[in-house]
């Protein structure tokens, strides 16, 4: 087992996740709570990656985060590094690759909420944000979870948005789906079967937490 790959990865996630968390949340709510038809798109666009291949995605990310783009250039004159070839940019990438995987399933939770809970709320004289904390989000607990495990799970498989962006430099950009690649290029199969066992163990234990989930919360995801 490449176990420098694991850390990585599980870095990886857990840092994806974290982030998504926190940006999905008020997205879904004004994508759920906003009554304007142009929503739409914004949401079209939030789901893309679930239609794009990887490696288109990863070729326009690898071109907009390059040395040559504004936001290359400005990253590399702040911090002295470039964006791409690095954790941080492979972090940029799974946060935008697996930004469906967050969304979706709070669309689903929010959309589940009992209207009239959060009209007595906004009677009680409580703020919007005020009722998405204490009224919708405990109600969306299931939706929250699965959203977690999901994209935890999502960034732990990802292989051609990393490679295009990150590319295969071990401690730094080497992640688990890259590293079975690597044992697989160089014939040693076995140590691609240990790794490629593990997450297909791991992938089971996702979807059942997954489907638990969402039967407990009594709710899929949208049809939008």
């Amino acid at each position: 087992m490449d176990w420098q790959a694991i850390d990585l990865t599980a870095r990886l996630a857990v840092a994806t996740t974290a982030i998504l968390l926190a940006v999905a949340v008020p997205l879904a709510a004004w994508l759920t709570f906003t009554p304007r038809r142009w929503t739409v798109l914004v949401e079209a666009v939030v789901a893309l990656p679930l239609v794009l291949p990887p490696s288109v995605l990863g070729y326009y990310l690898l071109v907009a985060l390059g040395a040559r783009s504004p936001v290359g250039r400005w990253w590399e004159s702040v911090t002295g590094s470039p964006l791409v070839f690095t954790f941080t940019g492979l972090l940029v990438a799974s946060v935008l690759y697996s930004l469906p995987f967050a969304v979706q399933p709070l669309l689903a939770a929010f959309a589940a909420v009992d209207p009239r809970l959060r009209e007595a709320s906004t009677v009680l004289g409580r703020t919007r944000l005020a009722t998405l904390l204490r009224v919708v989000l405990p109600l969306s607990r299931a939706g929250l979870a699965t959203a977690a495990v999901l994209t935890f799970a999502h960034t732990v498989g990802e292989f051609g948005v990393v490679l295009m962006v990150g590319g295969n430099i071990a401690g730094e950009t080497r992640t688990l789906s890259i590293s079975i690649y690597d044992d697989v290029q160089s014939f040693d199969y076995a140590a691609a079967g240990r790794t490629s066992l593990a997450l297909l163990a791991f992938s089971v234990l996702v979807l059942t937490t997954t489907y638990a989930l969402q039967r407990r919360g009594g709710h899929g995801w949208p049809v939008r």
